[in-house]
């Protein structure tokens, strides 16, 4: 399985960004992460197939992620954009039947990194 990653750029602060990521094949799980320099990589937004969505406490209110499985893609809709968002994104997916959503290591496929920076 091969995943497709693209929407990163540069905004301001309280811009807004779409993330598409699409995968060669059918998924149970998928969603983002997101790693600045230095830090653990990080969960943004997981969604199973079903529909059932996670996020991190820090993008809840902002970011809505959600699937069109008709052709394997998750969107990730980034409002209210603010600096500390600023980092490389990656498009995470697994077939899992559950996951962990919080741990990366539960996730066996990655797309290329996308950078959303966001400016002051």
């Amino acid at each position: 399985v091969q995943l497709q990653a693209s929407g990163g750029g540069l905004v301001q602060a309280g811009g807004s960004l779409r993330l598409p990521c699409t995968a060669s094949g059918s998924l149970n799980f998928m969603g983002w992460y997101r790693q600045v320099p230095g830090k653990q990589r990080e969960m943004v937004a997981i969604a199973s197939r079903g529909g059932t969505a996670n996020y991190a406490d820090s993008v809840k209110g902002r970011f809505t992620i959600f699937r069109d499985n008709s052709n394997n893609t998750v969107y990730l809709r980034m409002n209210s954009l603010k600096p500390e968002d600023t980092a490389v994104h990656y498009c995470a997916a697994d077939s899992g039947g559950s996951t962990n959503y919080k741990n990366p290591a539960s996730f066996a496929y990655w797309g290329q990194g996308t950078q959303v920076t966001v400016s002051s």
